[in-house]
């Protein structure tokens, strides 16, 4: 979510939702709305959704290496005990 379009939008959505009266005020409230989405979203250390879509495919890729692992270990464990 750091995308400045994505920020930009949500501010100008944010200003937008202001009730008549403020709407003077617009343009000031949007830039104090950008800042305030810009320091709290970094403060989230978010990641993008192609980072995590590459993570989780890592992720799957290593568990799968793990079973095979596994399966390997035990049929050596057996073939060891049997022998």
């Amino acid at each position: 979510m750091s995308d400045p379009l994505r920020i930009e939008e949500l501010a100008g959505k944010l200003a937008g939702l202001l009730p008549p009266g403020l709407r003077t005020l617009r343009a000031e409230l949007e830039d104090n709305f950008r800042a305030v989405l810009r320091a709290n979203l970094e403060r989230l250390d978010l990641v993008s959704r192609e980072r995590f879509e590459v993570q989780a495919e890592l992720l799957a890729r290593t568990q799968a290496k793990l079973k095979k692992l596994e399966e390997r270990v035990k049929t050596l464990e057996q073939a060891s005990g049997a022998g």
